[in-house]
């Protein structure tokens, strides 16, 4: 039986500045099985992997991402809003917003699988799905690539493009999750910890279809590991890694 993956949410996103090649970095440095990323476009159409529609938390710069360039979102700093970090070092102030290209320049010689969450549910990107598919391609290598989103148009454009698209909905509230992956030929759900813990019943014989997030506390992480879901998503990948490695060594 499949042993659950641990992904880690926007890279390291508990200790490190998140979405950042640093972060990323750190997870993979921590043992993950994949990486958890989101995706915005430019004004001048580049990919870009950032978590909001604006730049305002998660940088010192302003302003919606649909409307400004690649090169002056490269302007801000990635890292230094999170100087309350322990860890925190002056060289995070040095991080910038990568494009996706750049992660997955990163994740080459690494083998690990990538979710790709399409930010689309605010914000209609016309055109993204092409250009993320299409950086996958030539970019991506071998690795599994999931394509995840709350806005179901994008999914299901992803899957005409591509009919070997693997595309999971994400979801806080789900009625008879298993017509969904069904009628809609999703390869998984990505449900939130609280909706699968407060409803395990709903979702029996479908564990090996289903990545969670966030996942933090280390009770829920471990009746995810008892469940055997095919993915926890944590920002605390570490601590999400020595868990099920500690299980595995008394299995």
């Amino acid at each position: 039986m499949p042993m659950t993956k641990i992904f880690g949410h926007r890279g390291a996103r508990g200790s490190y500045p998140e979405n950042t090649l640093l972060g990323f970095q750190k997870a993979i440095e921590e043992g993950v099985d994949g990486l958890e990323i989101d995706v915005h476009m430019t004004a001048d159409g580049e990919i870009v992997v950032i978590h909001d529609e604006q730049l305002e938390r998660t940088t010192n710069g302003e302003g919606y991402v649909k409307d400004l360039t690649l090169e002056q979102i490269k302007q801000y700093s990635a890292g230094s809003r999170f100087s309350y970090f322990r860890s925190y070092e002056e060289s995070w102030d040095l991080e910038k917003v990568p494009s996706l290209l750049e992660v997955l320049e990163l994740l080459e010689p690494y083998d690990i699988e990538l979710n790709i969450e399409l930010k689309t549910n605010r914000v209609n990107y016309k055109g993204i799905e092409e250009k993320v598919l299409a950086l996958v391609q030539q970019y991506g290598g071998d690795r599994k690539v999931i394509y995840s989103s709350f806005h179901l148009p994008t999914l299901l454009r992803l899957k005409a493009l591509d009919e070997t698209a693997d595309i999971a909905l994400l979801n806080r509230e789900i009625s008879h999750p298993d017509d969904y992956i069904k009628t809609l030929e999703l390869e998984g759900i990505h449900p939130d910890v609280n909706t699968v813990l407060s409803n395990v019943h709903q979702w029996r014989g479908m564990f090996g279809d289903l990545r969670v997030w966030t996942v933090n506390e280390s009770n829920k992480i471990k009746q995810l590991l008892d469940l055997n879901v095919n993915a926890i998503i944590t920002d605390c990948p570490a601590k999400a890694v020595f868990i099920k490695s500690e299980r595995m060594s008394y299995a």
